[in-house]
């Protein structure tokens, strides 16, 4: 490897550019590995393979702590919604997520350097790439060297199967069920770093047309890799679905007369990717199905194997998903899984915090790891309540002062708590069933601690 390139790019692509097929590239990153080696070194992030080989390493020294401690205090992550979908139907814009597809694209960091200007303040831009210059020798040293001939090898591999087996019909298949729009001319691109050896497993992520995982050093089954890739594609595909389509499916829910249609519909988008992804895809990967478990988070798993016969008929039958396929969604979720929503772990997996106390948020994500969408205001107030009513999510509102103006600001914007006449100095966790078919609980501290309320969490089914 040369060592005076920044950005190491293996590059094969295996599909021909059709009018048809999209194209799929393969690549190797240097910058984006490097940055990902950074955000693992974080002061903030747990023990982890690469914190282990930098602390084993020479350069766990000052001057790269204090970069680290530097990175800690950079905000790269800014982001901006798209308001005219659905709530939560559409993920928002992300600078870090442009910085990350600069990073795999640009082709070593200055032209990253100006590339990305405008995405985040000049400031912070000169100083990420300055952080991510230093470490790009240390990550060669420490990560890349000792796992290259390993890695190499097994991007070899992992582009081979993706050639033999077609990916891009498993694309195709997404697209036909999802409805969802795309210009082929656009192709995907799956980028892959080396991760040393490691018992926790690997993560992937997607963004734009981009699919991001690391390739850890023991893995033997490509086909799983390759399923979980197209699992991640499958929510970019769910995001891509147009407007008109987006305000369909949330006509569908919420019309439907489940009490429990809009948590089923919470889960839609993870269910739906798995089903497909580590479902059907790695199914025909494999020539079999998987009997094991496809996502190791109960809700998720159950709810895919549930509705797995269903997505695998519209799949063969090549039919986007409709009003029939939701109603029935729901009905599965109705007759297999109605207590689910009073369950903490997962009522609280998506989450609209209100506090006057910012700590409150280290405490609920510390209980409640998991999250797959979340707002926080660290203010109560008429104009954050208001903001939070019109969510449909679960709402939690923690009062911890000035307890009788908070629980009547409370009391004023939710109709359903009109006959509430709550004790300001007693602890209590009061929790309702609302309009929007979402919980809403008001944690009243006075004595007991958060920790202490979330743990005495009950929740009862809604008459």
């Amino acid at each position: 490897m040369k060592t005076i390139c920044l950005l190491l790019v293996l590059l094969i692509p295996f599909t021909r550019t059709s009018a048809q097929q999209v194209a799929f590239e393969v690549k190797y990153s240097e910058p984006l590995a490097v940055l990902n080696f950074v955000e693992n070194l974080s002061n903030n992030a747990p023990d982890n393979p690469y914190k282990t080989a930098f602390t084993n390493s020479v350069f766990h020294q000052d001057k790269y702590t204090n970069l680290i401690a530097a990175f800690d205090t950079l905000n790269i992550d800014y982001s901006y919604e798209f308001t005219e979908y659905p709530y939560a139907q559409k993920i928002g814009g992300s600078t870090a997520s442009l910085l990350k597809r600069n990073l795999i694209t640009a082709g070593d960091l200055d032209n990253f350097k100006h590339l990305s200007v405008g995405i985040i303040p000049n400031s912070s831009l000169i100083t990420l790439t300055a952080i991510l210059q230093a470490f790009t020798p240390v990550y060669r040293e420490a990560i890349y060297t000792p796992n290259k001939a390993l890695f190499e090898k097994q991007l070899k591999d992992i582009t081979a199967l993706i050639d033999s087996n077609q990916l891009a019909s498993y694309f195709n298949i997404g697209l036909q069920f999802y409805g969802s729009d795309w210009d082929r001319s656009i192709p995907l691109v799956f980028s892959f770093y080396p991760l040393p050896a490691s018992k926790k497993g690997f993560t992937a992520t997607a963004f734009y047309n981009h699919a991001v995982s690391a390739i850890p050093s023991s893995l033997t089954d490509y086909q799983q890799l390759l399923s979980v890739l197209l699992h991640e594609t499958f929510h970019i595909l769910y995001d891509e679905q147009s407007l008109a389509r987006k305000r369909d499916i949330e006509s569908w829910f919420n019309a439907h007369p489940s009490k429990n249609s809009r948590y089923a519909f919470l889960l839609l988008n993870e269910g739906l990717a798995t089903a497909l992804g580590n479902g059907y895809v790695y199914g025909q990967l494999k020539g079999k199905e998987d009997t094991a478990s496809w996502y190791k988070r109960k809700y998720t798993n159950l709810i895919a194997k549930k509705i797995y016969p269903d997505v695998k008929a519209y799949v063969e039958q090549k039919k986007p998903m409709d009003k029939a396929f939701i109603d029935r969604y729901i009905a599965l979720y109705d007759e297999n899984f109605s207590s689910w929503p009073q369950e903490p772990d997962n009522l609280m997996t998506d989450r609209y915090v209100l506090t006057d106390n910012a700590a409150d948020f280290n405490v609920i994500d510390g209980k409640f790891r998991y999250r797959s969408m979340s707002q926080y205001e660290d203010h109560i107030s008429e104009s954050t309540i208001d903001k939070m009513s019109q969510a449909p999510i679960t709402k939690i509102i923690i009062v911890s002062r000035d307890h009788k103006k908070k629980l009547q600001l409370v009391k004023n914007k939710f109709p359903e708590l009109q006959r509430w006449q709550p004790r300001e100095q007693a602890d209590f966790s009061y929790v309702v069933f609302l309009k929007d078919k979402t919980y809403l609980l008001v944690i009243n501290l006075v004595k007991k601690t958060l920790e202490q309320a979330l743990d005495s969490l009950s929740v009862q089914e809604p008459r």
